[in-house]
């Protein structure tokens, strides 16, 4: 293999074997965590040591419109990608041999652009390293595998399952549900292989070809890059098999949505013990002040964790999906659960982020509004028993009132980065405004001739 190939890791080497490498693919999550970037051949790849893109990709909408400028003085300039080797994978559904590498976004003077995601991510991780802290992750995924929906007025409805009928909802943790559709499953596990992806687990969910996938807990930047990489393999493995992966929070109606919970903790790095837990595993004054930071701030967060105006069908009772910022013990009903688990494995689980969420951005904020209450040594209300699937105020109900609370957290803006609070702010008020210009079928069908 030549020079450049010999920094990459081991199960990128084993994919590739004595085979010539064809093509790399230089990319970059953008602000909803698309993979942005150019394709090149590998022989030109390996006589470069940085790209160039434009940096106005992350002000660009999901439906590829550009949101306004927040700068004053803004001239588009290119930012300069270097490759981050460790990220190095394979892109195991193309039909040549193909690597993926995720970059680092800088600008010309080499500094960190602030408005990427995987940097707000990597700079809030360096605020837990200065106070001597490692934070520890682990998300779960969950998506629908559906139909083929070419036509985008007719609705989602789910696949047609091995057994000639369609996938059936209520059927969670049924393994012949997941039979059902398991040539797509497996390729999934031999992807997640020839990329080097650790997969926890993967069951059946509650509705109609749902799945869960969950992700074994580790650093928060390569588990982020790790759902930026599964979210786009796990597309290609359903496309493979003639059906739809969809990260949608609520693709089906009268269906669960689909949720991206993040189970955090933090390790002192001096020690290596969980913060989160004392002598004989007491819980800790830290557990609780993260607790309260989580509930103090994420309030301002929902905007980041529900990015779409469907994000919201998602926050309603009894759908198994937070409607509130309570916390509690082993209690799916609050939106903050505390798992059951050994001390050493003391964990928060915020069950609010969509699986629509940008996973950089996901993470990033749940450790922002805990990085907040461990500094402020924030409080948090008492333990919510019971069920939790109650009229609250904490849970913004559209995507506008989620971004205004986002601007009043002053708090969580500084911590999160204001130029990154800005371009964000910018790209999904426009993708507001661009929704709030479409009618629906409702409309038409209840107002155009009763008002």
């Amino acid at each position: 293999m030549s020079k450049w190939t010999d920094q990459l890791p081991e199960a990128a080497r084993d994919y590739i074997g004595n085979r010539r490498v064809d093509e790399v693919e230089c990319i970059i999550g953008d602000i909803a965590g698309v993979a942005r970037g150019k394709a090149m051949p590998a022989a030109k790849f390996g006589k470069q040591t940085n790209y160039f893109l434009p940096n106005s990709i992350f002000l660009q909408t999901i439906t590829g419109e550009w949101a306004d400028n927040p700068f004053d003085a803004f001239t588009e300039p290119d930012m300069v990608l270097e490759p981050d080797w460790s990220t190095a994978t394979a892109a195991p559904w193309t039909a040549d041999v193909t690597l993926q590498v995720i970059h680092d976004a800088k600008d010309q003077q080499g500094n960190l652009i602030a408005f990427s995601p995987r940097n707000v991510l990597r700079r809030i991780v360096d605020l837990y390293a200065a106070q001597g802290w490692r934070p520890v992750v682990a998300p779960e995924m969950e998506f629908f595998l559906t139909a083929r929906n070419i036509d985008p007025n007719m609705p989602v409805i789910p696949p047609m399952g091995r057994s000639g009928r369609r996938a059936a909802g209520k059927q969670a943790y049924s393994m012949s549900a997941v039979d059902e559709y398991g040539k797509v499953i497996d390729d999934i596990y031999d992807y997640a292989e020839a990329q080097g992806l650790e997969i926890d687990g993967i069951l059946q969910e509650g509705g109609a070809g749902q799945i869960e996938l969950n992700l074994a807990h580790g650093d928060p930047v390569r588990l982020a890059d790790d759902v930026f990489f599964f979210k786009r393999m796990i597309r290609e493995a359903a496309l493979r098999h003639d059906c739809f992966a969809t990260f949608m929070a609520k693709p089906i109606a009268g269906e669960p949505g689909s949720a991206m919970h993040i189970h955090t903790s933090v390790v002192d790095t001096r020690t290596g013990k969980n913060i989160f837990a004392g002598s004989k595993g007491v819980e800790t004054e830290a557990f609780m002040h993260f607790i309260g930071g989580l509930q103090k701030h994420l309030s301002g967060a929902v905007a980041l964790f529900a990015p779409y105006v469907n994000s919201y069908r998602r926050y309603v009772p009894d759908f198994a999906a937070p409607i509130n910022l309570e916390w509690g013990r082993d209690n799916r009903t609050t939106g903050l659960r505390i798992p059951i688990s050994s001390a050493a494995g003391r964990r928060v689980e915020n069950r609010l982020p969509g699986m629509d969420c940008n996973p950089y951005l996901g993470i990033a904020s749940t450790l922002a509004c805990g990085y907040l209450g461990l500094m402020n040594k924030t409080q948090p209300r008492p333990e919510f028993t019971g069920s939790a699937y109650i009229d609250s105020e904490d849970i913004p109900v559209n995507l506008g009132d989620a971004l205004d609370l986002l601007d009043e957290d002053e708090a969580l803006k500084g911590v999160m980065g204001h130029d990154f609070v800005k371009v964000y702010d910018s790209v999904k008020r426009n993708e507001y405004k661009e929704f709030l210009q479409v009618i629906s079928p409702w409309e038409r069908e209840h107002l155009l001739l009763n008002v």
